[in-house]
């Protein structure tokens, strides 16, 4: 039987050439990179070098980035950071800053501006159209001038659709306002240039593009000030302290030197899964459709199906995918991305999400296409054993 993992949004295998390069850190061959011995210079030296390589990859400059426990903590440092900065420099305020983010973001970025709106800032929602993609009118319209911070994903992890994240940096810089973008699904799928960007910050996370899990990094554009959330030594100049993780972040640096050019046929086998399953499967679509996405993921609804079952179902004959958000899985809500693109709750339940990674091959693409048509009609008539003789003429 043909074992395929579909899920690299969840997680990305680790990749064998970006295990050998963090090998030597798991072997002994390195200290603390705070230590003046040669051990820890050498974790210095290692650190340093995945930093020059993860800020190459974003256009960045080294010194711009700081490494987390991955994209919850980036997009926390991020968020509070920027809200925290801002109350330390305004002591006697009477108001708190008004905030802006986007009813798609991932939990990691909605949690937090649901707690700061519990704690008295006001906080506008933008809201997505039935593509998937915010419009920048949505964005305009609410810039206020006691705005602090703009916060808009740039590629999301259930669709794909990628915004115009460009635009609304420029936007919130003509407003004087800082701007953050959860980048962690686009990193290392699309070109990423920061500086032509014109965020302030962006977030990654390690194990989304092949390093290992419990590694990210915040970019934070030089001259931005952000209050810490952990305190204790002076590491990665004070914005966040701890022992760095030397083997996750070599495996970042690592993982920043892939070769991106593979991108272009993850494309080709992402068209391939949508092309057959909407010709040879009735009743089905995709999410974001038409805009742009990033070249790994497709997330496609059949109608009269609950998707958790399906899962299990492609689970028992070798393949892995979701129905959407991994930190989400298993709950009893639809995804909150699809409600927000106005898709009905019976047709968000029955969305499957597919997420190729560099280890993905056309056989297994091909093996896919050849058992899923099969599994959705049986799920269906176990849905509604009164229409199956309806749906096999369909199908």
């Amino acid at each position: 039987m043909v074992r395929a993992y579909f899920d690299n949004n969840a997680s990305s295998p680790l990749m064998p050439e970006v295990l050998e390069a963090m090998r030597p850190t798991l072997e002994g061959a390195h200290g603390n990179a705070s230590s003046i011995h040669q051990r820890g210079q050498a974790a210095k030296a290692a650190l340093e070098q995945a930093r020059a390589n993860v800020a190459k990859l974003i256009g960045a400059d080294a010194s711009e980035i700081v490494f987390t426990s991955g994209g919850t903590e980036s997009n926390n440092l991020a968020i509070r950071g920027i809200v925290g900065e801002w109350r330390a420099s305004h002591p006697s305020a009477t108001a708190l800053p008004h905030l802006i983010t986007s009813r798609i973001e991932h939990h990691s970025v909605l949690n937090v501006f649901e707690e700061l709106e519990r704690l008295g800032h006001p906080v506008t929602y933008l809201r997505a159209a039935s593509d998937g993609r915010i419009e920048p009118a949505e964005l305009q319209l609410a810039l206020r001038p006691d705005t602090g911070l703009v916060s808009i994903m740039m590629a999301n992890n259930e669709t794909g659709v990628l915004q115009p994240v460009a635009e609304f940096a420029a936007m919130a810089r003509a407003a004087k306002v800082k701007f953050h973008t959860d980048a962690i699904q686009a990193v290392a799928k699309v070109p990423i240039d920061v500086k032509a960007l014109g965020c302030d910050l962006l977030s990654l996370s390690g194990h989304k593009f092949h390093a290992c899990p419990g590694v990210g990094a915040l970019y934070v554009r030089r001259g931005v000030r952000i209050q810490a959330m952990l305190y204790g030594g002076r590491h990665e100049r004070e914005r966040r302290a701890g022992s760095e993780n030397l083997p996750g972040i070599v495996s970042l640096g690592a993982a920043a030197r892939l070769d991106l050019a593979d991108n272009a046929r993850l494309a080709q086998l992402r068209d391939r899964i949508e092309q057959t399953i909407l010709a040879s499967v009735p009743r089905t679509g995709v999410a974001g459709a038409g805009q742009p996405r990033v070249p790994n993921t497709t997330d496609i609804y059949f109608d009269g199906i609950e998707g958790e079952a399906l899962v299990i179902a492609l689970d028992l004959h070798g393949f892995c995918v979701s129905t959407g958000a991994a930190c989400t899985s298993g709950a009893v809500e639809p995804s909150h991305v699809l409600l927000a693109m106005g898709y009905p709750r019976a047709r968000a339940r029955a969305s499957l999400r597919f997420s190729l990674g560099h280890q993905n091959t056309a056989d297994e693409i091909d093996a896919l296409l050849a058992i899923l048509p099969e599994l959705v009609q049986t799920q269906r008539r176990l849905v509604l054993p009164d229409a199956a003789p309806t749906l096999a003429r369909l199908a």
